[in-house]
């Protein structure tokens, strides 16, 4: 095996350098979903399950490192991958992970991506405010995921960390 030096992986430089309104956006949606109605592990095993499915290094890297640090255990951060036949997760968490399946999974032919018995089910778990919260969660993933899988940053496990060539 050879030593290779270390290779950019960034695709674009750091798009908040030119559009400094990013950051009021990103600090905007981590105060919508951190009013406590949805637990941040919740919130982070639901962006860690959205890095898995559209195969982005970043955002799975980023959430796994939040997880971590919020003393999650490694078993739990892996099965995220396979959570349907996992033990690791309650209720309520496997209703956030369906929905958030559902919304970036396409849809078989003829069929919505949340079904009302998706709805239902988070719906079970969580009261209208934290519904609407995890429902803003799914969208501040969905944001992110755009710049991810463009401009391609570094993995960090940390937003201190340096995320852009």
């Amino acid at each position: 095996m050879t030593n290779t030096a270390a290779v950019s992986l960034s695709r674009m430089p750091n798009p908040g350098e030119f559009v400094p309104e990013l950051a009021d956006v990103s600090a905007a949606l981590f105060r919508a979903t951190g009013n406590r109605s949805v637990p941040r592990t919740t919130i982070n095993l639901v962006h860690l399950r959205a890095g898995q499915i559209v195969h982005n290094t970043y955002l799975t890297v980023l959430n796994t490192g939040f997880l971590r640090k919020a003393g999650e255990s490694e078993e739990r951060i892996t099965a995220v991958a396979s959570w349907q036949d996992a033990p690791y997760f309650t209720p309520a968490e496997r209703a956030a992970l369906a929905l958030v399946e559902a919304t970036l999974q396409p849809a078989p032919h003829g069929r919505e991506r949340v079904t009302d018995e998706v709805y239902a089910e988070a719906a079970r778990h969580y009261d209208a405010k934290a519904l609407a919260t995890l429902t803003i969660a799914i969208g501040q993933i969905n944001f992110f995921i755009a710049l991810a899988v463009i401009g391609k940053p570094q993995p960090v496990e940390s937003l201190a960390d340096q995320q852009w060539d």
